[in-house]
């Protein structure tokens, strides 16, 4: 448990922008305070449109708007810097070409999340910020390449999506006329209606009711707004927070602006937003007609704010109503383990099992700690998912169904450590060759799974029957003799336990490969609940 206040930077690498907030977390309340901003436009979604790349001159703007960030946070003596990436960077084949780069010259690591984790932290990052009031908002953030649609109540969030149509993407694909022309205008249109139309329906489905409060937060609603206050009110209010627009406002404010040039546009809202404010606009408009919504609030907490209150919960800082969160990972998890029919005690007895590995040999055979273990346990409830599509090569399957399966919680990295994980949990040790293999671009991951990958396969062996037989485990390991013996303790009194032993004989060589160590098992001979002996001498 943390005990003194932390001073945390959190990074949002957007298609569009790069924001960062500087915050002082508080943990006797628990709650944060920004102490400053940081924003500039980098435009890394200007991809090259032959290879879908990131352009070399929209990699130069955002290392040096990452280093400013970096100057910024030695500068207030930030405790830790929390940095994620979204569509631009995801989808991009440099793309982590890219965020390395970034950590050889910056030093600073940036997470790539998915569309939903996105979503999920927008969530978290708004009902920080507002009150709901156990009524159902759809919450709209749009983005320079995705726009997220998200519902929820203040607890859980009950829909989460994230769609590939943001103000710099559509941009880039629809608009070459200036002011933009009738047909472009229409076509740009139709495109948003027909993105939208699913998740628009799922969330219609979802509320079975009329009226539709949505809560707006992005530079582009932001900018909306700032224009209709500055027409209407004669001045912008600070803060934003609050601020209210109908569907009516909206609809007026895209037909003023698709009638403006782009000087006429960057006059009105900016020079660095004016160029995209019309896909922008017509992409709130659509949403709203869509599900029938007259009424939007502004929310000026977004992503980069969800990724503290994210850490917070991470670090069991949070315990009041956004407690939920803290086993979103375990639920989502579970749910995953479910759909593909693991059965719920298999998973739990191989995921204890590969627990007591990991606690045992820590501090001597690996230094992982309380993340990367959360990690090891969604791997062993997960490891045997892939029977839900064959037997044959069912690892491999594993693989495939986590890597694809939109767990929450999770950074992309993370995903992948947890789905190579289940990969090699039997078979074939990981290998360079291999195509998930290599996917582990983190090499910080890439260690883990090196050194987690034998305690996951010695767990499963643990429980070949698949009838919990092995009650407890004790690892006995001496680093100066090179040896390691597992001693078993049955679960029945007189099981000897032999299909178990024969097993962890056939799993061991991975183990004995990385660690350079012999491996041998017994039955113990003590009485449960004696401790274990683990030395390093």
């Amino acid at each position: 448990m943390i005990e003194k206040n932390k001073i945390l930077a959190a990074i949002d690498v957007g298609t569009n922008s790069i924001h960062m907030v500087i915050v002082e977390v508080q943990v006797n309340i628990p709650s944060f305070h920004v102490i400053a901003k940081e924003k500039a436009t980098v435009r890394l979604g200007e991809r090259c449109a032959q290879t879908g790349r990131l352009k070399p001159e929209a990699i130069k703007r955002a290392m040096r708007a990452l280093v400013n960030c970096r100057e910024m946070c030695l500068s207030f003596e930030v405790d830790e810097i929390i940095a994620t990436a979204t569509s631009a960077v995801r989808e991009a084949p440099n793309g982590q070409d890219f965020l390395d780069k970034v950590v050889q010259e910056t030093g600073i690591e940036i997470e790539l999340i998915s569309g939903q984790e996105e979503a999920r932290r927008i969530y978290l990052g708004v009902i920080s910020a507002l009150e709901l009031n156990n009524s159902p908002h759809v919450i709209i953030d749009i983005g320079g390449g995705s726009t997220e649609l998200i519902l929820g109540q203040g607890g859980d969030p009950e829909y989460l999506s994230s769609t590939k149509v943001g103000a710099v993407r559509l941009t880039d694909l629809f608009i070459s006329s200036d002011p933009i022309d009738k047909e472009e205008f229409g076509r740009l249109k139709d495109y948003i209606q027909g993105m939208l139309e699913r998740p628009t329906d799922d969330l219609r489905q979802r509320l079975r009711q009329e009226r539709i409060t949505m809560i707006g937060t992005s530079g582009t609603i932001e900018t909306l707004a700032e224009m209709h206050a500055d027409e209407n009110l004669g001045s912008v209010p600070n803060p934003l927070q609050g601020y209210e627009l109908s569907l009516k406002d909206v609809e007026a404010m895209v037909e003023q602006l698709r009638k403006l040039d782009l000087d006429d546009r960057s006059d009105l809202v900016g020079e660095k937003r004016g160029e995209i404010i019309v896909a922008g606009a017509l992409i709130l408009q659509q949403a709203m007609r869509s599900l029938e919504s007259s009424r939007l609030i502004i929310c000026e907490r977004a992503l980069r704010d969800g990724l503290i209150v994210d850490w917070m919960i991470k670090h069991d800082l949070i315990e009041d109503r956004m407690r939920y969160q803290g086993s979103v990972r375990d639920r989502s998890v579970l749910k995953l383990a479910h759909k593909y029919g693991v059965q719920p005690e298999y998973g739990k007895q191989v995921a204890k099992l590969a627990l007591s590995l990991f606690d045992q040999t820590q501090g001597v055979l690996h230094n992982w700690a309380g993340n990367e273990r959360q990690l090891l346990w969604a791997a062993a409830m997960l490891h045997n998912c892939g029977h839900h599509i064959s037997h044959s090569a069912h690892h491999k399957h594993s693989y495939y169904l986590v890597r694809n399966g939109e767990l929450l919680g999770y950074t992309e990295s993370e995903v992948e450590a947890i789905a190579n994980l289940c990969r090699y949990h039997r078979k074939s040790e990981p290998k360079k060759k291999h195509e998930n293999y290599r996917r582990l671009t983190n090499r910080r991951m890439r260690l883990f799974v090196d050194q987690i990958s034998p305690l996951l396969r010695l767990a499963v062996a643990l429980d070949r029957r698949q009838i919990s037989a092995v009650a407890e485990v004790n690892f006995n390991c001496s680093l100066k003799k090179q040896t390691c013996n597992l001693q078993l303790i049955p679960t029945q009194p007189g099981d000897p336990c032999t299909l178990e032993l024969w097993s962890l004989e056939y799993k061991k060589q991975p183990f004995e490969n990385y660690y350079e160590m012999n491996l041998t098992a017994s039955l113990a001979e003590r009485e449960p609940g004696e401790p274990s002996l683990l030395s390093s001498g």
